[in-house]
């Protein structure tokens, strides 16, 4: 972890590319309990006027934050926030590829804020996505 004093805001601190795909969603779902047919069937997706199977709204959450922790280290955050502003479409075959940008968006008496840019092809997909870490410790 870099210390605060190294730390000013608008600095990338962490890039990174997901995959998505069909088979991710099915073992998220059995990590998750979230059995949800929206996440795996495209008839159903469909059927409630979805674009299509959509991948889990906390997969999501949870993959866009990994490479704060991976950055920081662990036991850092201390607060991860979003706002879900689109659904990731998870195509059969080509799947789904987010791009995740952390940037130092405040830097305070131990601790910064972290604003995460979370993109699936041109589209945000989590809005005002923030994560606080720790720098003094």
């Amino acid at each position: 972890m870099a210390q605060l004093q190294d730390l000013e805001v608008g600095q990338v601190v962490a890039e990174r590319e997901l995959a998505f795909t069909r088979e991710t969603l099915v073992r998220y779902a059995g990590a998750s309990g979230d059995f949800n047919p929206i996440h795996y069937r495209d008839d159903v997706a469909e059927a409630v006027g979805l674009p299509g199977v959509l991948a889990h709204g906390m997969l999501t959450m949870g993959a866009a934050v990994q490479p704060v922790v991976d950055w920081a280290g662990p036991g850092r955050v201390l607060d991860y926030q979003v706002r879900f502003t689109r659904p990731v479409v998870v195509d059969p075959e080509a799947g789904a590829a987010l791009r995740v940008v952390a940037t130092v968006g405040k830097v305070e008496e131990g601790t910064a804020r972290i604003d995460l840019t979370v993109t699936a092809g041109e589209q945000t997909v989590l809005g005002k996505a923030q994560v606080v870490v720790a720098t003094d410790r």
